[in-house]
């Protein structure tokens, strides 16, 4: 009898902690995710920086906005929709437009500002600048020269450098305005210049737009089919 109940109250206490739940025990994956280059060999830190940058939390500072040419309005459009988001909530919008005439930056500022209010583009400053056409300075036309000189030999004509002279300095004076005033933007949205076929050699069109590019925060370049994508507020 005793050995009896003995193995009777074994087996209920075994029956007892199978019935308990059991805890969950909370685990943390480390990931170890490499990449590698061509040559096998893992990417350089400050490559991988770049790769994940957008896998990190809330962004803040400025979106800025280079809004060169009326393209509809997609330029304006997709950085703003950028803002609604929770990534960029905390991101403001700056809006970059060319002037024509010094005398009438401060017209052209109150326009713009009213024509984003007609938009509902939620801004927080509109910049008209000045001087686009004004010579670049030698540093950037020896850095603009330097990459012409990477290409191979008869890329590029005298010809068409020459035909492109005055669109050639107009990209460089744009790359030393956004160095100037978006070097430390978390975001750049810039109007895509249009590549005329037939009119620019298009090894040309690239050295403008790797300029422009060089050394900015993540820069998008983005043109509109002149097809209107924002509508006025009335």
């Amino acid at each position: 009898e005793i050995k009896a109940n003995r193995k009777s109250s074994i087996s209920l206490a075994k029956l007892e902690a199978l019935a308990m739940p059991k805890r969950r025990v909370r685990t943390r994956t480390i990931s170890r995710a490499v990449y590698e280059g061509q040559n096998g060999t893992p990417l350089d830190k400050n490559i991988m920086e770049n790769i994940t940058q957008f896998e990190h939390g809330k962004k803040k500072g400025f979106i800025d906005v280079w809004w060169m040419y009326d393209d509809g309005g997609l330029t304006l459009l997709i950085p703003y929709i950028l803002t609604t988001r929770q990534m960029y909530s905390e991101c403001s919008l700056r809006v970059f437009t060319l002037g024509n005439k010094k005398d009438d930056l401060d017209r052209e500022t109150r326009n713009m500002a009213a024509l984003l209010a007609k938009f509902r583009i939620d801004f927080s400053d509109v910049i008209v600048v000045p001087d686009v056409t004004k010579r670049a300075a030698e540093d950037t036309r020896q850095e603009h020269k330097e990459i012409l000189d990477s290409l191979p030999e008869g890329t590029i004509s005298e010809t068409d450098l020459a035909s492109n002279k005055e669109k050639t300095n107009r990209h460089l004076r744009l790359a030393e305005l956004l160095r100037h005033h978006s070097l430390n933007s978390q975001l750049i949205f810039m109007t895509l210049p249009i590549p005329r076929k037939g009119s620019v050699c298009p090894a040309l069109y690239m050295s403008w737009l790797d300029i422009m590019t060089r050394d900015l925060p993540p820069t998008l370049l983005i043109r509109g089919n002149q097809t209107s994508v924002l509508t006025f507020y009335s």
